[in-house]
């Protein structure tokens, strides 16, 4: 039994782009689309589609690399937990890097980037970290 569905995502992105693969596929939910199309729009992946897999519907995300086959991802990781939640107010939305990296947090609003969340005034759970 899985208890975090979405660090395995980001595991899996993480090791795909480690033995330079094309493309990884995960297991899809409702969260990680969203997660993978905030992804998509910022850059760090390419095309997201959705596949028939052998347990049901898998995303499969299309990895980038820079020349020399350099990944775009330089780290991506889980901050909040099942265990240690971490949330922010719509004061207090991390910034990546000073901008040069994206936080990923779910909000009343849907699952939104901290530029989004502070330029709307709403905060939430922070799912994870990208650069």
């Amino acid at each position: 039994m899985m208890t975090d569905p979405i660090a395995d995502m980001l595991t899996r992105i993480r090791n795909g782009l480690q033995a330079k693969h094309d493309t990884v596929r995960v297991p899809a939910s409702g969260l990680k689309k969203e997660i993978a199309r905030i992804l998509s729009e910022e850059g760090f992946v390419g095309d997201v589609s959705t596949e028939s897999g052998a347990h049901g519907r898998d995303l499969e995300l299309a990895l980038r690399y820079l020349e020399g086959r350099k990944p775009v991802i330089r780290r991506i990781e889980r901050v909040s937990k099942p265990g240690r939640r971490v949330y922010c107010g719509k004061d207090d939305v991390p910034a990546v890097l000073n901008g040069l990296g994206v936080a990923i947090v779910s909000t009343s609003k849907g699952v939104l980037t901290d530029r989004k969340c502070r330029e709307l005034g709403v905060g939430g759970e922070v799912i994870c970290q990208v650069w």
